[in-house]
């Protein structure tokens, strides 16, 4: 799915998640692990079209904090592997 996105959405991706890599790579330090990041960015990052209620958000959000969490943990192989030489 990733190589389907438009160069600029990959780009972007790649340096977020780039970003967010190295954050967890220093998790000893920063207590920042990619669940931590994940609970924090993922209400930014996707959301329900339309208002639901309460527990429906929940819901949501879980899901899309679990697949903010993959990406983190696996960027390297998703995003590739020279991901850290973005910086």
């Amino acid at each position: 799915l990733v190589n389907q996105l438009p160069e600029a959405n990959l780009t972007l991706l790649r340096h977020l998640f780039g970003v967010l890599h190295h954050i967890e790579q220093n998790s000893g330090v920063n207590q920042m692990n990619a669940f931590n990041l994940a609970l924090c960015i993922a209400p930014n990052m996707l959301w329900l079209p339309s208002p639901t209620g309460p527990e429906e958000e929940s819901q949501s959000t879980k899901k899309v904090a679990l697949l903010v969490q993959f990406l983190i943990e696996n960027s390297g192989e998703i995003f590739g592997g020279d991901i850290a030489s973005l910086f």
